[in-house]
């Protein structure tokens, strides 16, 4: 048997697919809720795409106490690179959103487009992921990392205490990984 060719699919997954099978168990109210929540994420994708042209041009939005808006500006204003890889390992990276290293400051700025309370935690590991991969010492510099999200701007600013820990779990658990592959 020929079987037909699609290549227009090819590594792709649709959203009735059977990698992801549990829709199979939906009921109509749960399917349109999950089906809702995959457009939010594509949708906070392409927002996401759209914040880091408009960086990389230099292109700011009109003035307002709109996330994106206030997100994107802030960036151009800081002369912040988007996204960002910060590499540890092939067990540890991550890309921010934007960020910046100038005169001893680091600043990482995080979009987040969804309704659920984002967490600090994901940019403090860019921040020790940072410190990692340009040997930097936490203690020597300031450090400002800010949360966009649902019209507000979340900041924190940690210092080594909360960054080193992160730092030498990072390596301890990237230790255990490589010790797991040999094995």
């Amino acid at each position: 048997m020929n079987f037909n060719k699609h290549y227009n699919l090819l590594g792709r997954h649709a959203f009735l697919g059977a990698s992801k099978y549990s829709w199979i168990n939906y009921d109509d109210d749960h399917l349109v809720q999950a089906y809702n929540n995959y457009l939010a994420k594509e949708r906070g994708t392409q927002l996401h795409e759209f914040a880091a042209q408009c960086i990389k041009l230099r292109q700011k939005l009109p003035r307002s106490k709109k996330t994106l808006n206030m997100y994107v500006n802030d960036c151009i204003g800081y002369k912040m690179t988007p996204e960002q890889v910060l590499y540890y390992s092939d067990n540890c990276f991550g890309t921010a959103d934007a960020i910046s290293f100038r005169n001893n400051e680091l600043m990482i700025f995080d979009l987040k487009s969804g309704i659920v309370p984002a967490h600090m935690e994901q940019l403090r590991i860019y921040a020790a992921l940072f410190c990692l991969e340009y040997g930097v010492k936490p203690g020597d510099i300031n450090m400002e990392l800010r949360i966009y999200q649902s019209e507000d701007i979340l900041v924190d600013k940690p210092g080594v205490d909360t960054i080193l820990p992160i730092m030498d779990r990072i390596k301890a658990f990237d230790k255990i990984i490589n010790q797991l592959k040999v094995e």
